[in-house]
């Protein structure tokens, strides 16, 4: 690994550019040097493809990326003020690190860069489920388009995510998440950490695509079964997902579901089965 170059504190980085944190980006600046050399490492071998940031702010996860090796970062950021900075940071780093203006929710990640490519991000916390649902998305789309994502949440998201069928926390973005990756949470992130403090403790996360989704589904109708079905999760089925049209009884008989079932009961699986039988409906 190249020496590393000599660095000013990010303080003093953020003092000379007057990046104060704005609410309007989510906007919680993370400084311990500490934590974000965790997290790079978290996303495992960077040596190869592009490794993709979100929010990099005055640039301290952007530090690590670079230090732990990354053969490219490129970093999607919103605020102009934090373009200077970031644009600093890439002339220690000579043909290494690009900067994007621009709001991430309308970038293609899949053809960002050269694969494999993966997302290290502490996200903003205004925008990080959309986010998230956006790359899923990519991923449904064009499996093996995304390797890796390593993403910071706030820790009552992240349980969501990783949430078995039965839990209470579990919903739509458990379903879509663990349709597609391997969710698994990797560590807690105390609000003491940032700049400044959220109300909320944070949660990194690990997301592993898998070669093809868990279950064969349509991604538009695994969307609408489990917006159905969850609308109204302390109804049976049989009441909540008549909002599909036509009987539900019968998408349930396809399905091999019981009818007073409700949906938090469901796996991944069924939902699945779900969505196939509402498309085979929808073909007939």
């Amino acid at each position: 690994m190249p020496e590393e170059p000599n660095l000013p504190p990010l303080r003093e980085v953020i003092a000379r550019h007057r990046l104060s944190a704005r609410k309007s980006y989510g906007q919680h600046f993370l400084l311990d040097l500490n934590l974000t050399r965790r997290i790079a490492r978290a996303a495992g071998d960077l040596g190869q493809g592009t490794t993709i940031e979100v929010g990099p702010g005055p640039g301290g996860l952007t530090r690590a990326l670079l230090a732990e090796g990354a053969a490219r970062v490129v970093a999607i950021e919103r605020d102009e003020r934090c373009l200077a900075a970031v644009e600093e940071l890439g002339a220690a780093y000579p043909g290494r690190l690009e900067a994007i203006a621009g709001d991430a929710l309308t970038v293609d990640v899949a053809d960002l860069g050269e694969a494999p490519r993966r997302i290290v991000a502490n996200l903003p916390y205004n925008v990080a489920t959309a986010l998230l649902v956006r790359w899923l998305t990519a991923l449904a789309e064009a499996p093996g388009c995304l390797s890796y994502m390593v993403l910071m949440f706030q820790k009552e998201v992240a349980e969501r995510l990783a949430a078995p069928a039965g839990n209470r926390t579990y919903g739509r973005l458990s379903v879509l998440a663990q349709w597609l990756c391997r969710v698994r949470p990797l560590f807690d992130v105390p609000a003491r950490a940032f700049t400044p403090p959220p109300k909320v403790v944070s949660t990194v996360v690990g997301l592993e695509p898998l070669p093809a989704p868990a279950q064969e589904a349509r991604l538009a109708d695994l969307e609408r079964v489990t917006a159905a079905a969850f609308g109204q999760r302390r109804k049976m089925l049989r009441q909540s997902l008549k909002s599909l049209g036509g009987e539900p009884r019968d998408l349930l008989d396809a399905a091999g579901i019981d009818e007073t079932a409700r949906a938090e009961a469901l796996a991944v699986a069924d939902f699945c089965a779900l969505a196939r039988a509402l498309r085979a409906r929808a073909e007939t």
